[in-house]
């Protein structure tokens, strides 16, 4: 009779090996090291999402109460929909001022477009963070923002002093993906999130259809799988999200737009659709808006190297049928290069702004 090999079960050192690979995703998604992450994935049974979840929940009240309540505006005790009306109590830090209304000139049909990994998972100086967000909405009064790494406590805060958007959220719980949509220029209709089956990393993407100016538009945005050792994952994503910018209707005009963590090496092996631009590339590759992730030049995140890359891309499928209007980009830039008064930026990541004409 054969013995009975031990290759049904794990071996010690396969054990280890694992459980080593999930404290550094732990730790990467966290911004924690491999200390705090044995921890929290040992006392949830070494399942990610809980241990993530069990991370955030410890110090969400606290950054709630703490460092969001302001004595103006006390948070409700229950999760506010998107449609209720908020508190008069209220101040909208991002209402059309006369100073950030935009110029008549400026209005004819051009659609503005703000995506930002905002870097929720820092709760280092979170409130005054989140307010240099709203700031930046006064100054550039965008029809459409795209945000990663949200958390719930950033979203509540948002939901009451950016009162003149609407904010669809891409999850719940630990951190996710979201949008906002100018009330008054941007009609939302739907919106769906379509999850990446293999991610490690509890990454997928956000859809919303909307309508600007009669013009039919599908937003989309999402937090491509982070780290050089995840390429397989995140190119099989940002296959999903060219697939379904491929797919949409012709006379629908789809922009993408999120944190992506490409290198471009991973662009050329997956491949852009035919009719699908990178919005960077098409305006002539400016030096001056490259580089969105700059540890050379953002001390957000202490590292012992200086990394520069293009993390964060806008993608752009014009509608193609006869008759509807195309749009086309025609300026980007970064923003969130201020320091704030914490002496701190808004996030490690820089902000994009762009914006598009209709021909």
């Amino acid at each position: 009779m054969a013995s009975t090999s031990n290759s049904e079960s794990p071996s010690v050192s396969d054990l280890e090996k694992s459980r080593s690979g999930l404290c550094e995703e732990f730790a990467t998604i966290t911004g924690t090291d491999s200390a705090v992450a044995q921890c929290y994935l040992a006392e949830n049974d070494w399942e990610m999402e809980r241990a993530v979840n069990s991370f955030f929940e410890a110090d969400m009240e606290r950054i709630f109460e703490e460092d969001f309540q302001e004595s103006d505006c006390v948070p409700p005790k229950k999760k506010q929909k998107v449609e209720e009306e908020p508190s008069k109590e209220c101040i909208d830090l991002t209402g059309d001022s006369p100073v950030a209304r935009k110029p008549p000139d400026e209005d004819d049909g051009k659609l503005s477009l703000i995506s930002w990994n905002v870097d929720g998972l820092d709760t280092d100086n979170l409130a005054e963070r989140a307010r240099g967000l709203c700031s930046y909405l006064v100054l550039y009064t965008p029809d459409v923002v795209f945000l990663q790494e949200l958390i719930p406590p950033y979203v509540q805060y948002l939901k009451k002093r950016a009162v003149s958007y609407l904010i669809i959220e891409g999850g719940e719980e630990a951190y996710f993906t979201g949008m906002m949509l100018k009330k008054s220029r941007v009609k939302f209709l739907e919106s769906e999130i379509v999850t990446y089956p293999t991610t490690q990393m509890m990454r997928n993407l956000l859809v919303a259809q909307v309508t600007f100016k009669g013009q039919k538009l599908c937003l989309m945005t999402s937090h491509l799988e982070s780290c050089k050792g995840h390429a397989q994952e995140r190119m099989k994503q940002l296959h999903t999200v060219m697939q379904r910018m491929k797919d949409a209707p012709d006379d629908v005009t789809v922009l993408f737009g999120g944190d992506t963590n490409l290198r471009d090496t991973e662009v050329a092996k997956v491949g852009l659709p035919s009719g699908v631009c990178d919005v960077w590339e098409r305006l002539g590759k400016q030096e001056h808006c490259r580089y969105t992730w700059d540890t050379k030049a953002n001390n957000n995140k202490t590292v012992p190297f200086v990394s520069r890359c293009r993390f964060d891309r806008i993608y752009l499928r014009p509608a193609s049928k006869e008759g509807v209007p195309r749009l086309a980009p025609d300026h980007m830039a970064l923003i969130g290069l201020e320091k704030l008064d914490c002496g701190r930026y808004t996030s490690d990541h820089w902000g994009l702004y762009c914006s598009f004409t209709a021909g």
